[in-house]
């Protein structure tokens, strides 16, 4: 007998004792069920919706990138059109701007610019939000930065105004230049987009909100996001290959949602002879606020622990019932017979986590579309991802828990342990009030990485946000985060083996 049919004959000797002790079958049946029906009373329980004054409205769709991304696109925007190749130079003389009610007394009106305050220069198709740019602006404190289709962002150098920027166009390629005197360029870098012959070119300023995260007072954490502004000054404007008149526009303004918003927000342009005064507020960035489609899979935790269950029953019913002498009496390698029982359970995990997510996922996220939410567009590749992965933390959890129940041999100690290795760390981390670091630390070191692959919209350096596990972001990229729940449950299933080849049945 070969070596490969030896493992086969094992794989279906196992598959053979799984499927006909129906309670296991059941009990699997049972973990994606629980995954469905607690995402589906989410679903259905979950509403939103916006106030007009008095009046309940549904709330606006937020704007759709090139890349299909949900963005946010509301900056002061002085312009006019070019058709082919051109460039615009301007130098930035000076930024300035205003912070509402800041922290710690939240009673002041304070000058000062939030770090992603933006000033520059953009090349846009068009003024709807959403259309591709490519931009070149100096920031509040992240220096020189060139900027396109809202996910991509290249550094310049350090520093502040004042400043000479050049933005050209050459075909579909877009590059940025930096000067400290207008006569020695640096290239910051290129973009190739897709746009139309002709395009808008100008100044542009925006301000994104002033973010700060406080600690409530029964657990949990308060984000405050407070409006500002910023105003910037230019001149020495030069544009080649645009002969047009200067046009305005407030792109994607919406009504303030503060007093101050609503009544003392003078976005605009101030013209005086060579120099432009504008003044903007909003931000040109991906948009991470609000739900994400792995908002639907709260029931997986629930999964798991059953998942986990029926993989410990998997072996310890065998040494309780003295079944496994047995096992290993057919199998004298008893590494290949261990394999043979994880490759089976790990299988049938991942089949039970596959549809529970396969579901739950596009059902879901119509069901709460239907209840006014919104939620951030993940792509299908994303969406395929976050499917496979739920299955693929199915089958990881299920062959740590198979690896536990051979190294404890009682199922009440393996269930516990599993539970404590990746149930435990997980709630911990996002759903008690601990330290943001602490819970960070949990989902790099335990196993509860591997929940990262769920994660749909990624953490953007540029885009100013509470990135917490609290608000669904991992420390872990999701392939690392499941690198790393791969190698617990490899780590584990290498010691069960070793104990199981030098232990007695």
């Amino acid at each position: 007998m070969t070596a490969s049919s030896g493992v086969l004959r094992l794989v279906r000797a196992e598959w053979t004792k799984f499927r006909t002790v129906r309670g296991w079958v059941i009990t699997l049946v049972a973990a994606a069920l629980a995954t469905v029906l607690t995402g589906m009373i989410f679903a259905v329980g979950s509403h939103s919706s916006c106030s007009n004054g008095p009046i309940e409205v549904p709330c606006p769709v937020p704007p759709v990138g090139p890349g299909g991304e949900a963005v946010e696109d509301r900056f002061y925007f002085v312009h006019q059109p070019l058709t082919g190749d051109g460039s615009i130079t301007v130098r930035l003389t000076s930024m300035t701007g205003i912070i509402t009610y800041p922290p710690p007394d939240h009673d002041k009106i304070v000058p000062g610019l939030v770090p992603w305050a933006k000033a520059g220069i953009i090349v846009k198709d068009g003024t709807r939000p959403g259309s591709s740019y490519a931009a070149l602006m100096v920031t509040g404190a992240n220096g020189v930065r060139m900027q396109h289709d809202f996910t991509h962002d290249i550094p310049g150098r350090p520093g502040s105004t004042p400043r000479w920027l050049r933005l050209t166009r050459t075909g579909q390629e877009l590059t940025g230049y930096e000067s400290a005197d207008g006569r020695q360029w640096t290239k910051v870098g290129t973009a190739r987009l897709v746009l139309p012959d002709t395009v808008r070119v100008g100044l542009f300023v925006n301000s994104p909100g002033d973010l700060t995260v406080k600690q409530g007072d029964v657990g949990g954490n308060i984000e405050q996001k407070r409006f500002t502004q910023t105003t910037a000054v230019f001149d020495q404007v030069t544009l080649r290959g645009s002969s047009g008149t200067w046009s305005r526009d407030d792109v994607g303004d919406l009504p303030g949602q503060t007093d101050w918003e609503r009544y003392h927000r003078p976005n605009g342009l101030v013209k005086s002879g060579g120099s432009f005064t504008v003044t903007g507020t909003g931000d040109i960035a991906p948009s991470v606020d609000g739900m994400a489609i792995e908002d639907t899979l709260p029931g997986v935790p629930t999964g798991l622990v059953v998942v986990m269950v029926v993989a410990v029953l998997f072996i310890t019913v065998e040494y309780r019932r003295g079944l496994i002498r047995t096992t290993l009496l057919a199998s004298p390698r008893r590494g290949r017979a261990l394999a043979a029982k994880a490759l089976v359970i790990g299988a049938m995990a991942f089949a039970a986590g596959l549809a529970a997510a396969a579901v739950t996922v596009p059902v879901g996220t119509r069901m709460l579309s239907a209840n006014g939410f919104h939620l951030l567009p993940a792509s299908l590749l994303t969406e395929l991802r976050v499917i496979a992965g739920v299955g693929a933390v199915f089958a990881l959890a299920a062959v740590l828990a198979l690896a536990l129940g051979t190294l404890f041999r009682r199922a009440t100690a393996a269930v516990v342990a599993a539970i404590a290795l990746i149930i435990l760390p997980y709630v911990l981390a996002t759903a008690t009030p601990i330290p943001d670091s602490v819970s960070q630390w949990l989902l790099r070191l335990t196993p509860a990485a591997g929940l990262a692959i769920k994660q749909s919209i990624p953490e953007y350096p540029q885009v100013l946000s509470y990135y917490a596990p609290s608000d669904g972001y991992f420390p872990l990229p999701p392939w690392a985060g499941l690198a790393v729940m791969f190698g617990y449950a490899a780590l584990a299933l290498g010691l069960a083996v070793l104990k199981l080849r030098r232990r007695d049945a």
